[in-house]
């Protein structure tokens, strides 16, 4: 394994189930210890707002767009809910997949109420799916929303998912957003940190947030904090609303090399532009993902172009 850690087995994983854990994070890993994760949640999160509207391209109003970029996109794994899988699984048996656990509409305001979203299916039923279908599903995320009334809630259904989910074998991914009444910015470089340490008592093997903002600090050296305070447990950052491809993977490079994160969770910068965009676009963020690309070849692969003259 290349990438900044190695690959250590929790505990909490059985001896009979280690071989299993360890080949499903290699395959999502690629065997870099690195993530790419193509977030495909939204249906669920944004409703329709992510799929259909100025600047998104026509393509993504079907759900099938999601699956053919996964199929021919380079990705270490589609995050998505095991419904969409029951539907288009057959169709894409090679695709590797993490089931979505919980999920919870937009339309409900913080002002309104603090966030709950709890979990719509078991690990079990997950495993259990996952045999009958064949299809290679490698993990299974979770997401709590810290700093919510019911974040007592959320936090201990995330705990069992990782334990479940390690019982069986299966890679973990735990989104962790602050958001509710009492939390004043959910992009505090300090309070995003303590997101990544929820996630490491949680014992998951990833932790998902929104990449760290403060006036005047580049957002990388901010993630530094947040990387020291996830421990072993591996951050990745929400890729966030569609940017210009440069400057998307400009920032990703230097979460990466300046910040130590762990790869990357990308939806929109993705599946809102045309299949063979979208194509390239998985293929230039897995470069610098598992690759060590380099921006610039990054940037070539987006365009579909060749990379620099002894490059990539």
């Amino acid at each position: 394994m290349t990438g900044h850690q190695p690959l250590r087995i929790p505990l909490d994983v059985p001896p009979k189930a280690q071989a299993a854990f360890k080949e499903n994070f290699r395959r999502m890993t690629m065997g870099t210890g690195r993530l790419m994760l193509f977030a495909g949640d939204q249906k669920v999160e944004h409703l329709n707002d992510d799929f259909a509207g100025p600047g998104i391209h026509p393509d993504d109003g079907d759900p099938e767009h999601l699956f053919r970029i996964a199929s021919e996109g380079r990705i270490g794994v589609f995050a998505t809910q095991m419904g969409l899988l029951a539907q288009w699984g057959e169709d894409y048996p090679q695709v590797p997949y993490l089931v979505k656990l919980n999920g919870k509409t937009n339309l409900l305001k913080t002002k309104d109420r603090d966030p709950l979203s709890t979990a719509w299916y078991s690990v079990e039923e997950v495993v259990a799916f996952k045999k009958q279908s064949d299809l290679l599903v490698y993990g299974v995320g979770y997401t709590v929303y810290l700093g919510s009334a019911y974040e007592h809630t959320m936090l201990r259904e995330a705990a069992q998912v990782v334990r479940q989910a390690h019982e069986e074998g299966l890679v973990t991914v735990i989104w962790v957003y602050p958001r509710g009444a009492g939390v004043k910015d959910e992009r505090d470089p300090h309070l995003i940190a303590g997101a990544c340490g929820i996630a490491a008592c949680l014992g998951s093997d990833f932790v998902k947030v929104n990449a760290p903002k403060k006036e005047g600090v580049s957002s990388a050296l901010l993630l530094k904090e947040a990387v020291r305070a996830a421990g072993r447990t591996r951050v990745v950052c929400a890729g966030g609303s569609a940017e210009d491809p440069a400057a998307f993977l400009s920032e990703l490079h230097e979460q990466i090399h300046i910040g130590g994160a762990s790869g990357n969770a990308t939806g929109r910068n993705i599946h809102q532009r045309s299949l063979p965009e979208a194509i390239r676009m998985c293929n230039a963020i897995s470069a610098l993902t598992f690759d060590h690309a380099d921006l610039e070849t990054a940037i070539a692969l987006s365009k579909g172009k060749k990379p620099p003259t002894g490059k990539g």
